[in-house]
């Protein structure tokens, strides 16, 4: 009996859905795809972005506009002591986003223009052309 309940809705609701037509599954991909050497550079820069901390040290160069940033600007900013904010800019140093130049006994550092331009590249859209 409960059977027979059972399909007598399934046999409702095969009446009350509707048949869409089939849509491909995934349209093919516009740009080029990365080599694996391209891929692990970009995964060592979002591995290096992957922290508060560093997140705020690239702000901070950001809002430098160019000029170099002192270690120890980083330590009030960030309210860590000294190896610990040198342990987050060596991984940004590693994974090639940031510069360093030493001045007398401080390190500066400064951003690598080159390494935010190939995220900025990866991270765009693709440029469709107009349909004619």
């Amino acid at each position: 009996m409960v059977e027979a309940q059972i399909s007598r809705h399934f046999d409702m609701l095969a009446c009350m859905v509707t048949r869409l037509p089939v849509v491909q599954c995934c349209a093919p991909l516009g740009g080029e795809a990365l080599t694996d050497d391209e891929a692990a550079q970009i995964e060592q820069v979002f591995k290096a972005l992957a922290d508060r901390h560093r997140v705020k040290i690239l702000n901070r160069l950001l809002a430098a506009g160019g000029q170099a940033v002192c270690v120890c600007d980083f330590e009030d900013l960030l309210g860590l002591k000294q190896p610990t904010v040198s342990y987050h800019l060596k991984q940004l140093l590693t994974a090639g986003i940031v510069t360093r130049e030493k001045r007398g006994s401080y390190a500066y550092f400064s951003l690598a223009h080159e390494a935010l331009e190939r995220v900025r590249e990866l991270l765009a859209p693709p440029v469709v052309a107009a349909a004619a």
